[in-house]
This record gives C-alpha cells, sequence and structure tokens, in this order.
C-alpha cells in the first residue's frame, strides 16, 4: 500500500491530513502540521487601507529574539488581514510555527531598497525643496504609491496641515527612516484553506528514502505532501511530490 493523501492544504480537495493520522494510528512518528507558503496576519490597524496595493522590488525582513527569520528581495501584497504575495508567502515558511504560537513578530519592509539612507535623504530633501509651498499631506506624491501615502503621512507624527517647507532636518531623517524600514507586527498567518503546502506530516525518519517504504512496517510506503518535507515555491513542492511519487511506485 502507498499513501499519498496530501497534507492539509486545499481542503475543497477533500484534503484533511488523512494519511497523517493513518501513520499516527500505526504508531508511526509524525510532526506537527501548519500551514506553510501562507499569507501572513499583521497586527497594525492601518493595513486595510492599503488592501489590493502590490508592491515590487521591496525587501521584507523578519526578526526573533535572537536572531533574524528571514529577509527576501521580490513583490508583496497588501490585503484586508495583513500581507501576501510570494515575499509573504516565502517568509510564512521560516516563521509558520512562531507565528502559530501567537508570538508576535516584527517585520519591516525597506520600500527603497535600490536608495541607500543618503541617497534617500537627499532625493528627499529635493522633494522638501520642490514641494515647499504645499501641505504635507502631499509630500509621498511621486515617491509611494497612492494607497500607502496617507499611512506614511499618519505614521510619520508630522501633522497633514503643516507646510512641507517647514520640516526640520531630524523630521526628514525620521521620514527617511519610516521608507527604509517600514514597520509591521506578524501575530499569526491564514489557514489551510489558503496554505499552499503543508508543513509537518510523515516523520522522514520512519522511511528509508531510497524506497519511501515504512522502515517498521513491511508492505507500507508514503509520497507526497503527507510526508514532513516541504520547500519555498518555485516548483519544489511539486517537484518532491513527482519524486517520491515515482520511487515508492517504482519500488513495489
Amino acid at each position: 500500500m502507498i499513501v499519498a493523501t496530501g497534507g492539509l492544504s486545499y481542503p475543497s480537495t477533500g484534503a484533511g491530513g488523512d494519511g497523517i493520522r493513518f501513520a499516527g494510528q500505526l504508531g508511526l512518528a509524525t510532526e506537527e502540521t501548519h500551514p506553510a507558503l501562507v499569507p501572513l496576519v499583521v497586527q497594525e490597524a492601518d493595513i486595510p487601507a492599503m488592501q489590493g496595493l502590490s508592491l515590487k522590488n521591496v525587501t521584507l525582513w523578519i526578526d526573533g529574539k535572537k536572531r533574524s527569520l528571514f529577509e527576501g528581495f521580490g513583490e508583496l501584497l497588501f490585503t484586508h488581514f495583513g500581507i501576501s504575495g510570494p515575499l509573504a508567502l516565502s517568509a510564512s515558511s521560516h516563521v509558520t510555527a512562531l507565528a502559530a504560537s501567537g508570538e508576535p513578530l516584527a517585520a519591516h519592509i525597506d520600500l527603497k531598497p535600490a536608495r541607500s539612507a543618503e541617497q534617500l535623504d537627499r532625493r528627499l530633501l529635493e522633494q522638501t525643496d520642490t514641494c515647499r509651498k504645499r501641505v504635507f499631506s502631499h509630500f509621498f506624491e511621486g515617491l509611494l504609491p497612492r494607497k500607502m501615502q496617507g499611512v506614511c503621512v499618519k505614521r510619520s507624527g508630522i501633522a497633514p496641515d503643516r507646510m512641507i517647507g517647514s520640516l526640520t532636518a531630524e523630521e526628514r531623517h525620521r521620514i527617511g527612516a519610516l521608507l527604509k524600514a517600514f514597520p509591521l507586527t506578524i501575530i499569526g498567518t491564514r489557514g489551510f484553506n489558503e496554505a499552499v503546502i503543508t508543513r509537518g506530516g510523515v516523520a522522514v525518519s520512519e522511511l528509508d528514502p531510497a524506497t519511501m517504504k515504512a522502515k517498521r512496517i513491511d508492505g507500507l510506503s508514503f509520497a507526497g505532501e503527507v510526508i514532513d518535507v516541504d520547500a519555498l515555491t518555485g516548483g519544489y513542492n511539486l517537484q518532491i511530490a513527482f519524486s517520491t511519487g515515482y520511487l515508492a511506485g517504482s519500488s513495489v
């Protein structure tokens, strides 16, 4: 028998973790399951105002208590609950267990990764000079997408009716710091119905990697996402399914 029932992702297809439960009932070790390659839930109340906004060529990093958990460059999408898109999905595979525990995680987005802090400050100085007779509520025009401008005005702590020409160097540096490290607090992930894959499953220590057969139960093999093996996006998880399925089938 080859068990290839998948994980818990895509429950609309009938996936429910049956194979993982079968393995546990047979006395095989299993690893705790979590949704992976899944959107992240963010605490800040101003995030829904940017719903639908896609950012390209930005850097996202997430810090743990003692070390950096993730850093990546690419595309990010704001949603009504937090962040999604390729960057968020990749990040979720590094933080899913911590996020599931309810431990808040500090995250930041570098909105201008192509510019150093000094280069960005010069650009902000140009913006200040060009728009000096306008009020601060218009400061981010031409610098950020429209949906993000009002959020950054509020997060800057500068009154929206201030004249741009009155900004101090300290305030300009504060704006630069916001653009180089836009803060987010990750408080969880979305569920299995939105997860691309499942992390966890039948422990790999229970299987012969040359055949995918259970070491302790004759005639039983496992293949695919039911096994505790997962990877980032890019076709790797499909390859895991194809390769383990072929190996299990050809070894029976």
